[in-house]
């Protein structure tokens, strides 16, 4: 989801805190939900299944397609490493080992109010989460060194993005891992972080539409918190109407 995308629908003050409340409890329970199938999943996603003996690992043998996999991985670091990273674009093989720790969190984007004097707000998506290879630094700490806020780690900052590069790469050499998130019901998306220099990234979401209210209501919010940052919200029609992709690919068989 992004500013674009997202549906819009007027809320009063009542309605919002009840709905803030409720979806706080729905996202947090599919988040948990989301980590518990990752930690399930997590033999699939070893690194040395896509990179060989191009990432040090206690098996260094030879993988099918290693070749054209970091020959990839290479095309796509480079592609941000220096700008805006300010990070050598070359990779240095082997590469240092990369955990097969799975990890999600929810997934950001930045709000622009048109015509509006204010600060962009960061919005929280409910149903959506990026995944990665477990990283020392989080794509928040990896922003807020861009922006000044926190001393550039050379090293961590190419660690991070190369995790999220080979997950990228990873769904797109084993597409059944894709399809078995999918039968889990969860849409994977690639997404470049504006933000982060295009950065790609891989996202998955819950079947569960979210939407925002007016800008002038977040205004008011964020205003009132102090706090530049706001959730998406689900509504209860949203569970209601939840589709099944299951129960619709049956249908069109009779």
């Amino acid at each position: 989801m992004d500013q674009k995308g997202i549906q819009r629908k007027n809320l009063d003050n009542q309605e919002f805190l009840k709905l803030r409340e409720a979806t706080q409890k729905v996202s947090q329970a599919l988040g948990e939900r989301l980590k518990r199938h990752l930690s399930v999943l997590r033999p699939l996603f070893i690194p040395r299944r896509l990179l060989g003996t191009y990432v040090k690992s206690g098996t260094m043998e030879e993988v099918a397609g290693s070749d054209k996999a970091f020959a990839e991985l290479q095309e796509k670091y480079a592609a941000v490493a220096q700008k805006p990273f300010g990070l050598p674009s070359k990779l240095q093989a082997p590469l240092d080992p990369i955990s097969n720790q799975l990890e999600a969190v929810p997934y950001q984007f930045p709000l622009h109010f048109e015509n509006k004097d204010s600060k962009t707000v960061l919005v929280t998506c409910s149903c959506t989460w990026t995944i990665s290879y477990h990283s020392e630094c989080s794509l928040v700490r990896l922003k807020a060194m861009l922006k000044g806020e926190e001393p550039k780690d050379a090293h961590d900052m190419k660690q991070a993005i190369i995790n999220h590069l080979a997950m990228v790469i990873f769904l797109d050499r084993f597409p059944a891992l894709a399809q078995l998130l999918e039968d889990l019901r969860y849409s994977v998306e690639v997404r470049n972080l504006e933000d982060l220099g295009g950065l790609p990234v891989v996202t998955v979401s819950a079947p569960l539409e979210t939407f925002l209210p007016p800008d002038d209501f977040i205004m008011q919010v964020t205003q009132l918190s102090g706090i530049p940052a706001f959730q998406e919200i689900i509504s209860p029609e949203a569970i209601d109407n939840m589709p099944d992709p299951l129960r619709e690919s049956l249908k069109q068989l009779i």
